[in-house]
């Protein structure tokens, strides 16, 4: 990249003004990308204006149009809502309004517009600009504006961001405020369920998402609830007989508890509307069950946005200024959205038409092809839903067609894990298959602390925290003796080895060990499940992100603590070891001044340019800094020195406090994962058991199982948009064993996104731009997760 390119971003702006604003219903995140949105389109060089009261105020003018500046974005990322007002507009869907509207922008030398909000926002947008050299002659006739201002502003370019928690766009994977929605949702769920085990009770819950079934389907997912109904997937003609029947097995299999979730949109194959009513009416008089409703309603766009939807709102907002800068009269208006964890841009309008494809497959009944249109990601969470939900538990099968597989944790407690041991264990016993748990990892495998685990064992593990069968560091090599005679012993057949750093150079040795120890060929998988985030392979592992809220939150509240008083900085030390996962993400998410970390090294004069900057800033009306500190990040500069060093340096400007935040980002808040991990964790579990099933039959020689290929041990990861196995040797040279670290990281590519929304005057590099795909070629091949 040459140098020229480097200062482009920094300059792209100049001479252009941008205007934000957010229509529709409201969503958690939506204020994260507006401070985005502000902060990059200042760094650019641009203006950059709030539009209050959403398309209203676009019409209405006046004051409503304000020009944005640096600190009026400052301490809105953590509110939920939109701090500057959306309203449904009426005036803007006529065109005697959008003339208002363009005056008002054309006014004030506005061609760029960001638009936060659902479909029905963003195709209004594309209207405005599809009309756009119309309204613009009518003014010009009418006297309005003169012809200079018509030349300078002949363009109109748009970018949507959407922003809706039913996650009903196509194209995008989450859209902002879905994940917080999740977050309510559950928090809710999991209170009710200490209740109804109190009292055996049955529990209908009612969620939003209008025609979208997708956050009854992954609530249902992430509570392992007993069924759920949803608009895309409407249960058989005979389903009363069929939930009751399913109810009263779980009783009989010692469940106290049911939990049914119903999309507000939920119909049946008539398109006749089910209410969570109906169904209580229907268990009531069935089963005589002591059933109750809840309706959660607006409680689900409240609350402070989670991590992921204040890092997905700042790449959104970051993303959509590049693309709004870069656009010519020919460009399409585009939406910027997440795929996997990749910043994508997709034509607005393909991606309204498939949205709007979805209603009419709906309304005319053709379920399956609305199913399809949903995306890979909604299909493969109703799949494993239907495994998990809906199949009776075997019958044991005779010992000829059934394979015992082995399920185990190894190395420091992560949230999510007894969601993927429960995934795993209940997919297992569904393909016929006997399932082991080994509690202590290596070691209970050594030791033989090795048992069966049947349907119930893992009833209700999805939503507890840390690990149910027991964890530890130790690794297999010192004891291959014992653990080759447990493996004959109990006739292990494959082994599932859920958890960080340990677990991948485990399963390294466990390769090695092959070649003395016939009984270690058999084929293994591992899952990768740390806070850290350091296993190679894998882009994400479950535990992550439920540490990452927890520090959020921790951070929010110290930053809250201080309100009212005089200046403070708070300098903070996450976890991670080497890896400065944590420490990054938490830094985006809670808008950090600085996150030191091991992998970008940095010296005493880095140090001393940053508090510079903190002091410069705080000579405004900023009255809070954040800087977070990774725990291995440098040996000498220990948190204790960076304190000492702003203590010093921030003497009658600022107070400093220190916080180290320890073990608390292991167990998350209030110990249970978050939505996210317990998804992601089952989803892992249920693949990793069905690769593990194909593996044994492959490996099945002269009557055993005889497994010595590379590709018979192999690490299950997320990279970029799909789950992919691959084998642990191959990740070999990608790894810093030193430091337990891959060699390359995708998140480094946000770093320069923290520091510019942090204020610096840095290079943003420009090349890792999303560029323009279409819609269509995402849904085949891949399996998104």
């Amino acid at each position: 990249m040459t140098h020229e390119e480097h200062h482009a971003a920094k300059t792209l702006g100049i001479g252009k003004a941008i205007a934000v604003l957010t229509s529709g219903g409201d969503a958690q995140g939506m204020n994260a990308a507006v401070r985005a949105v502000v902060r990059v389109g200042i760094f650019t060089g641009a203006r950059v204006f709030f539009v209050h009261e959403g398309y209203q105020g676009l019409v209405d003018g006046g004051d409503h149009i304000r020009e944005a500046t640096w600190e009026s974005v400052s301490m809105m990322l953590q509110l939920g809502g939109t701090v500057i007002g959306s309203a449904r507009c009426k005036d803007f869907r006529e065109r005697e309004g959008r003339l208002r509207a363009a005056h008002n922008l054309v006014k004030r030398g506005i061609t760029n517009l960001c638009v936060i909000g659902g479909d029905g926002s963003l195709t209004g947008a594309d209207t405005f600009r599809s009309e756009w050299s119309d309204l613009l002659s009518d003014l010009q006739k009418a006297g309005k504006i003169t012809a200079e201002e018509a030349t300078k502003s002949s363009y109109l370019n748009i970018v949507g961001l959407v922003g809706s928690i039913d996650n009903d766009f196509c194209g995008t994977d989450m859209t902002i405020g879905t994940d917080s929605a999740l977050h309510r949702i559950i928090e809710i769920v999991d209170a009710i369920t200490t209740t109804a085990q109190s009292h055996q009770r049955t529990f209908v819950l009612e969620v939003m998402g209008r025609h979208c079934g997708y956050l009854a389907l992954v609530t249902s997912l992430s509570c392992g609830a007993d069924w759920v109904f949803i608009p895309e997937c409407p249960p058989d003609d005979d389903w009363e007989e069929h939930l009751c029947r399913r109810l009263s097995e779980t009783r009989t299999r010692g469940s106290r508890l049911n939990i049914i979730i119903v999309a507000e949109g939920a119909i049946d194959k008539n398109g006749k509307p089910i209410t969570s009513e109906e169904i209580k009416e229907l268990v009531v008089k069935r089963l005589g069950y002591d059933t109750r409703v809840t309706v959660l309603g607006h409680v689900q766009r409240g609350g402070t946005p989670s991590a992921f939807d204040r890092i997905l709102g700042s790449r959104m907002g970051v993303e959509a200024v590049m693309a709004l800068l870069e656009g010519t009269p020919d460009t399409p208006a585009c939406v910027v959205s997440l795929s996997g964890n990749q910043a994508v841009r997709l034509p607005l309008m393909e991606c309204v038409q498939v949205t709007k494809d979805v209603t009419k497959a709906m309304n005319d009944r053709k379920f399956d092809e609305a199913m399809k249109l949903r995306g890979r990601s909604f299909m493969n969470n109703w799949e494993v839903y239907k495994l998990l939900a809906h199949i009776r538990p075997p019958v044991s099968k005779t010992s000829a067609t059934m394979h015992t597989v082995a399920v185990m944790n190894v190395g420091a407690p992560a949230a999510g894990m007894n969601a993927a041991v429960r995934s795993t264990v209940r997919i297992g016993l569904i393909q016929g298959n006997r399932v082991l748990v080994v509690h202590d990892g290596f070691e209970g495998l050594a030791k033989g602390q090795i048992e069966e685990a049947g349907w119930s064992y893992v009833g209700g593990w999805t939503g507890q925290g840390g690990s149910k069968l027991g964890t530890k560091r130790t690794l297999p090599k010192k004891s291959f003796e014992q653990i080759s005679a447990n493996i004959t012993k109990f006739n292990i057949q494959g082994l599932i080895i859920i958890g960080g750093f340990e677990a991948y150079t485990g399963g390294l040795e466990l390769m090695e060990g092959r070649k003395q120890f016939d009984e270690l060929c058999i084929p293994f998988v591992v899952i990768p499940a740390t806070v850290s985030n350091n296993v190679p392979g894998s882009d994400f592992s479950v535990g992550a992100d439920t540490a990452l809220n927890t520090i959020c939150t921790t951070c929010d509240r110290i930053k809250q603590s201080a309100a009212g008083t005089k200046r403070r900085v708070f300098i903070i030390e996450t976890m991670g070891g080497y890896c400065g996962y944590l420490a990054t993400m938490a830094g985006l998410a809670a808008g950090a001044d600085a996150a030191y970390i091991f992998e970008e090294p940095f010296t005493i004069r880095d140090l001393q340019a940053n508090v510079e900057h903190l002091v410069q800033k705080m000579k405004t009306t900023v009255k809070r800094g954040l800087v977070l500190r990774n725990e291995k990040c440098n040996e000498n500069y220990t948190t204790d020195f960076i304190f000492n060093l702003y203590s010093e340096e921030g003497k009658g400007i600022f107070d400093s406090r220190k916080n180290v935040l320890g073990h608390m980002q292991q167990v998350g808040k209030g110990g249970s994962p978050t939505p996210f991990d317990r998804n992601f964790a089952t989803k892992m579990g249920a693949k990793a058991m069905n690769w593990m099933s194909g593996k044994i039959k492959e490996s099945y020689r002269n009557g055993r199982i005889f497994a010595n290929t590379p590709d018979s041990g192999c690490v299950l990861g997320m990279r970029k948009r799909a789950l992919v196995f691959q084998p642990v040797t191959e990740l070999k040279d990608q790894t810093d064993f030193d430091h337990r670290i891959p060699k390359e990281q995708w998140w480094l590519k946000l770093r320069p996104i923290l520091k510019i929304l942090a204020k610096y005057e840095i290079d943003l590099d420009t090349t890792e731009h999303a560029h323009l795909e279409h819609i269509s070629r995402k849904r085949s091949g891949e399996t998104s997760i």
